[in-house]
């Protein structure tokens, strides 16, 4: 680890929680007020996509209604992305002529993409056409991070709204959430950042690809595209799927030091600046900073570790005679060296956003360790848009509930009692992402479908497999590489990983959010556990940690923590 390295981790932690504020209040005042910001320009835009949606598009629903319109919108997604892909021969801004690519490989993508999760089991620039890049996989780009934060304002109303007069437990209008996220927020930053990637060198083009002829005298293809709106939107929206093969590694989606800066600060500057727009909401910013800090103690205790660990020599080469001075370079680009390496891969997998900048396959074991754990953890580090806030608070109400049962008293959060009914959903809500992880990684392990296509065997091997359907289930969409997953087999697994990983976790979200909107606030006494400072971030930090634990800690010990002793000793298996 070098002074200069921990220099550009600190102004990156820094811009982020300059930015956290001022965004966050700007997001309250578009969700949460009637005075939402430049009404003459999108004012106008949100009130013509409200009127396309239906007349009855801005009323409020309950939770069924709210999660029923989600589902339907999604479903409807799945189903037109796919049918774009298979479309994609005889579909105009295709100038390389690209075939459309298997069934299955599209029915991955579609469910993929309509996850916020972004898994691709292929290179974009041999793959895809513009038309299906932009029109299909940008598109849910948008939407699907849209559907995200209006998950998480909904359970945050049901935890911050009292019932009206008329005993009303409406959460929002999925539509309005869905249209104001896009409009007010993901659109103008989108434009922001990617005028500002193609400033950088991001190339923006509809060109076909450009044959050049190398200093060697040989012939190279060089891919061009759309790149520029697309990164901007997929860092933002915690995507995170690559418009080339090598994502953020190649050079034409990230030039340099400043493109790779704006990128992953990206990443987290929409999940960070929720948790103030939800301390607005429960009229308290306190309440948001404490989450904010419980999160930010996450994300720097494992990124300190994987940089610790990628600053030393890679045991598995040291026979090698490779120069290991500057610490484990490979699968990393010397553009970033370890410490921006490090920074990225903990910051994409803190967050469901699985873009990368260098090859997490390549990682030393206790490196790679760091992003399998981060997504293990329920990406509530920050987490995706949306999926973080939603995630954490139902991990907030959990610490609650064990504060509770330490003071004998019954718990509250917010002035509302946390009671059995919402514990029971609790505990499917964190079983459920267990369930679609460690279940189809078991299986993958033994079926001859799931071996036929891994190139390592032993601990690593377990790994790669483990990281998948974690990525998956956890809607990250980072891979480990060694693994081909365009198969039958994982293209088919992987899709109802995502899929169940994504909505079978909003559903518990939501019917939170419906049990806790009805219950009547009570004024807070001596004996109620406050919930907006160190003492309760420390609480759940712990409580976070111990689930994750508890629960992958014996996968893991299979997997990275064994490869880590072999490789000490010198072998593999």
């Amino acid at each position: 680890m070098t002074a200069a390295g921990w220099l550009q981790i600190a102004v990156y932690v820094v811009a982020l929680a300059a930015l956290t504020k001022p965004l966050g209040a700007y997001m309250y005042r578009a969700f949460e007020t009637d005075a939402r910001p430049w009404p003459s320009v999108l004012g106008r835009l949100e009130n013509l996509c409200l009127r396309l949606c239906g007349p009855r598009a801005a009323e409020e629903q309950t939770w069924t209604g709210y999660l029923g319109s989600l589902m339907a919108f999604s479903v409807v997604g799945i189903v037109v992305t796919f049918a774009l892909q298979m479309l994609q021969g005889a579909l105009p801004l295709n100038p390389q002529g690209l075939p459309a690519p298997s069934w299955h490989l599209a029915l991955n993508t579609a469910v993929s993409f309509t996850t916020n999760t972004n898994w691709q089991s292929y290179g974009g620039e041999t793959t895809m056409s513009y038309l299906t890049q932009m029109a299909g996989l940008a598109w849910q780009n948008f939407v699907s991070a849209a559907a995200g934060i209006g998950v998480a304002l909904a359970l945050a109303r049901g935890l911050t709204r009292t019932p009206g007069p008329s005993g009303s437990k409406t959460l929002g209008s999925f539509w309005a959430d869905l249209v104001r996220s896009t409009v007010y927020v993901l659109l103008p930053l989108s434009l922001v950042w990617a005028v500002a990637l193609v400033a950088c060198g991001v190339v923006q083009n509809f060109s076909a690809y450009v044959e050049v002829t190398t200093v060697e005298g040989a012939k190279q293809t060089l891919a061009m595209g759309p790149a520029a709106s697309q990164v901007a939107i997929k860092q933002l929206g915690t995507n995170g799927g690559g418009f080339f093969n090598v994502n953020s590694a190649h050079p034409f989606e990230n030039p340099g030091a400043i493109s790779n800066f704006l990128q992953c600060l990206a990443i987290l500057l929409i999940p960070a600046a929720l948790t103030h727009t939800y301390g607005k909401m429960a009229r308290d910013t306190r309440q948001g900073w404490a989450i904010f800090t419980a999160m930010a103690a996450l994300f720097l205790a494992g990124l300190t570790a994987c940089y610790l660990a990628e600053s030393q020599p890679n045991a598995a080469i040291a026979g090698l005679g490779v120069d290991q001075a500057a610490g484990n370079l490979e699968g990393k680009e010397v553009r970033f060296g370890v410490a921006n390496s490090a920074l990225w891969a903990t910051a994409t997998t803190a967050a469901s956003n699985g873009s990368v900048n260098s090859m997490h396959d390549s990682y030393t074991p206790l490196g790679g360790l760091v992003p399998l754990l981060n997504i293990q953890l329920g990406e509530v580090v920050f987490g995706g848009v949306g999926a973080g806030l939603y995630g954490m608070l139902v991990f907030v109400l959990l610490s609650v509930f064990i504060a509770g049962l330490m003071v004998g008293r019954t718990p509250e959060y917010l002035g509302k009692k946390v009671e059995a009914h919402e514990m029971k959903v609790v505990t499917v809500y964190v079983l459920v992402f267990a369930l679609f992880v460690l279940v189809p990684a078991a299986w993958a392990s033994v079926a001859p479908g799931g071996l036929s296509s891994l190139a390592n065997r032993g601990p690593h091997g377990l790994s790669e497999i483990l990281y998948a359907c974690s990525s998956a289930a956890g809607n990250n969409g980072s891979a480990f590489a060694g693994l081909n997953a365009n198969t039958p087999f994982w293209n088919c697994l992987l899709a109802v990983c995502m899929f169940f990983g994504r909505f079978a976790m909003i559903a518990p979200c939501l019917a939170i959010a419906g049990s806790m909107v009805g219950k009547k606030t009570s004024t807070p006494g001596l004996g109620t556990f406050p919930t907006h400072g160190g003492l309760f971030a420390t609480l759940l930090v712990g409580v976070i940690v111990i689930v994750g634990a508890l629960t992958f800690l014996p996968a893991l010990s299979l997997g990275p923590i064994v490869e880590h002793f072999l490789a000490a000793a010198g072998r593999t298996y």
